[in-house]
This record gives C-alpha cells, structure tokens and sequence, in this order.
C-alpha cells in the first residue's frame, strides 16, 4: 500500500496532540485518594504501577480494576478523576503539544481525515476539545463510551472507520504515546501504527506493542505518511 491510501488518522489526545504538564497523573493521584487508597501504602504503590501501565484505556475501567471491581468505589475514583482534570483544562494548564495543530491541519489539507480518540469520558473530552478550540479543526473524536470498549480493544478505530466511511481498515493510521493505542490500531487491522515519544511509554514499549513506526512527536505523522510505506522499519 502506498501512503498515499491513508485516508484516516486516528490521534490520541493526552500524551499524543495534547500536552498537560502533569495532570494526567494529577488527576489519578486525586482520583485514587478519593477512593480510599493511601498512595504510599502498597496496595497505593501498587495502583500507581497499574495506572502508568494501563495509560489510554479508559477510565473507569482501569479504576474498575483498581478497585476490584466495587462500582462505588471506581465512580467516587472516576468523578473525582473528571473534575480534577477539568480543573486543569479551566486553569490553562492543558494546552495543544508543539506542532499538533499544524500537523492535523497539513493532514486534513492533504485529504486525511482525522479523529481524536481518548480514554477521557465524553464529558471530559469535550470539555479539552472546547478549551483547545477544536471542535472544527477535527472530523471526529471519539471516547470508549461512544464505541462500545476502550484500548486496547479497536472498537475506537473500527467506529471511526465507519462512521466516517473508510473504505479499508488498512487505509488507517494510528498515532499514540502508549501501547494501548498500538495495540487497539494493531487489533482493527490499521495500516500504520504509529509511536511517538511524547507521553507515558518510551520506545521498548511501544516496540512491543507492535510499533511499525516510531517518532519523536506527532509533528513527524504528515511527512511520514507522504514519505513512507507502512510496514517499514521503525524510525525515528
């Protein structure tokens, strides 16, 4: 396949387009003391390993499994996570990573079109693409809640791939900062997954989570997909 084929690129928000100076993991701090844990007692410790690991599934289903599944205790977790972000985004410390803009622009200026996707609520996304001023720059963003499951299942992908009417699933390029958004590209069939060294997993992780291209941000994914074929080597 030519990369002239990729009609879609699906980008992560937190990590990947969009830089936040820490309040992410902010926010999982606060999110996981609302629900009763101490963070620096071992079951605490423990949750923040998950918590780096799991970064760009949704939500609620990590604080699901945080939890053991108590449903009280992952909706305290996750309203708590929701409002210490938004706060963050009212603040303005949550702002567009350098050369994001510019490089949805050139993509949809080339005929790509491009869908935001998150492990955010729906809520949570809107309120960031609002902030950021957005809301026309992009053709579709998507939360796990509008597909069905989060990352790393492809539900994400394979509901953007049809609503926007994408001839083939190959014809789809991934972009993300964590091996949950390779892994979910890589279970829809995309054509490209795409990682970029911006946010919570570094390059062996995203190696293994099926990488067929590593750079160093998502400034890099328009000439990349002008310029090489997926499947090449990794670069970057």
């Amino acid at each position: 396949m030519s990369p002239a084929a990729i009609t879609l690129a699906c980008l992560d928000m937190a990590g990947t387009t969009v830089t936040d100076d820490g309040a992410v993991q902010e926010a999982f701090s606060a999110a996981l003391s609302a629900g009763g844990l101490d963070l620096d007692a071992p079951a605490g410790l423990a949750a923040r390993t998950y918590v780096q690991e799991t970064m760009g599934q949704s939500k609620i289903e990590v604080f699901g499994a945080i939890f053991g599944g108590d449903a009280r205790a992952a909706s305290v977790a996750n309203r708590r996570f929701e409002e210490s972000y938004a706060h963050s985004v009212a603040v303005g410390a949550v702002g567009p990573l350098e050369g994001a803009e510019a490089a949805i622009d050139r993509l949809r200026a080339s005929g790509v079109k491009v869908c935001l996707t998150t492990g955010f609520s729906p809520s949570t996304r809107d309120v960031l693409i609002d902030a950021l001023g957005w809301r026309d720059r992009v053709d579709l963003a998507l939360s796990p809640a509008d597909a069905g499951r989060g990352r790393p299942f492809p539900d994400m992908i394979l509901h953007a791939v049809v609503v926007l009417e994408i001839e083939d699933v190959a014809c789809v390029a991934v972009v993300g900062d964590t091996a949950s958004d390779l892994i979910s590209g890589r279970r829809a069939g995309a054509g490209m997954l795409i990682g970029v060294l911006t946010g919570a997993h570094g390059r062996s992780e995203l190696e293994a989570a099926g990488a067929t291209h590593i750079v160093d941000s998502v400034a890099a994914v328009p000439a990349l997909l002008r310029t090489d074929p997926p499947g090449a080597a990794i670069s970057g």
